[in-house]
């Protein structure tokens, strides 16, 4: 039996979310987790912490960049203790079109990955420049690549293709849907109830859902990027492509505005004029007639993405909801299922409001489950299958 221990590194524009793993053929160990928060900026902050909740670090300070919070990542562990890994294993939000599990890190992979930046241009390169930071730290040390985009690329080829000249799709620009780290764990908590006709919807910050039948993804709301589907923190979610013509011709926006408009601007944020956190919003929305139509707007777009994906599945045996918000927002989850009993949909107030595993009243025709995702684990798991396999594609 061979034990490995890994270090899963998540990246965010200016956060870098991180866990240690022992992980062996009996057991899997949350040995230490952390995140360096607002990187760039003079408030920056840095917390570490055991899995039994007990606080190592919490300190403030400026990281200037990813390349200093890796650096802070490794320092505090070895100060704590905590051996050198044997491994790190990265999530990648993009893998395009040729890449469907899991990678070994080489040289040969990051020259694929640069020619993708294109289609993640807010992601990749800081994911990268994490990836050369680590390589600089520990130069020996093997990275495993593990895509968000992979899990998704079993999905049929008429619910991937855009409604565009079909050059576009051999240039790449096709559905590819996101958070799979996260919906291939939920499926494996499921098991064989995966089988049955399962939507998961992953609702945080960025949020989206996905069809399941027989295992297997069949459609998701996220397209070739993770700015469209539903409402989000700050992404906008579907547009008409006709708002952005507008912008451009009539209002002078560019690209980069655009862009800073769609990612940044919009959303909840967009909507409430003030906050993109929902937590914050749900305190908010008895007072702030703003805050309230944004958490509306947020629930009616879920609600209404759950249908669409009810149809392509012929109708729904098992909801779960899971991510921050689906997770701990026991109010948005009763507004997102109001209006879904048609579907069979039916909660248990108490249950709910306890966030309890089943929250489905005994008598709805849909099982309807909270299930907390772990994405790191997934990205250990990878991580130690692809050191004792070697990469796949």
């Amino acid at each position: 039996m061979t034990t490995r221990e890994i270090l899963c590194l998540n990246v965010g524009s200016s956060s870098l979310k991180f866990a240690l793993y022992r992980m062996s053929d009996e057991a899997e160990a949350l040995l230490a987790s952390g995140v360096v928060e607002r990187l760039g900026q003079p408030d920056g902050r840095f917390w570490l912490g055991s899995p039994h909740g007990e606080t190592l670090a919490d300190m403030s300070g400026e990281f200037p960049e990813h390349r200093a919070a890796v650096r802070q990542v490794f320092d505090s562990l070895e100060k704590h203790g905590f051996s050198a890994p044997d491994a790190v294993g990265h999530r990648l939000v993009h893998g395009g079109p040729d890449h469907t599990g899991p990678q070994r890190i080489d040289a040969s992979l990051l020259a694929a990955l640069r020619r993708l930046i294109p289609l993640a241009p807010l992601h990749l390169p800081s994911e990268l420049e994490v990836i050369a930071a680590v390589a600089a730290h520990f130069p020996d040390l093997p990275q495993a690549a593990c895509f968000d985009t992979a899990f998704h690329r079993t999905m049929p080829e008429l619910a991937q293709r855009l409604p565009l000249p079909r050059d576009l799709w051999g240039e790449g620009l096709r559905r590819y849907g996101f958070h799979g780290l996260s919906y291939e764990y939920v499926v494996s908590v499921l098991g064989a109830a995966a089988r049955r006709r399962t939507i998961i919807g992953h609702l945080g910050n960025g949020a989206s859902l996905v069809a399941i039948q027989h295992g297997r993804p069949m459609d998701t709301t996220m397209g070739l990027t993770p700015i469209g589907g539903v409402i989000m923190g700050t992404r906008s979610g579907d547009l008409d492509p006709g708002v952005l013509l507008y912008l451009l011709r009539e209002k002078g926006y560019d690209a980069c505005r655009l862009e800073h408009l769609v990612n940044e601007q919009s959303g909840l944020r967009g909507i409430s004029g003030t906050a993109a956190d929902m937590k914050t919003l749900l305190a908010r929305r008895e007072q702030d007639p703003r805050a309230r139509e944004a958490v509306a707007s947020f629930c009616y777009s879920v609600r209404k993405h759950i249908g669409a994906l009810a149809t392509v599945l012929g109708g729904v045996e098992t909801l779960v909801f899971t991510g921050g918000i689906g997770e701990r927002a026991a109010p948005v989850r009763w507004e997102i299922c109001e209006g879904l009993e048609h579907l069979g949909v039916r909660l248990d107030p108490s249950q709910n409001s306890q966030h309890a595993a089943t929250i489905s009243a005994v008598h709805s025709a849909c099982t309807v489950r909270v299930i907390p995702t772990k994405e790191d684990l997934m990205i250990a798991r990878h991580t130690r299958a692809v050191l004792s396999s070697g990469p796949t594609r």
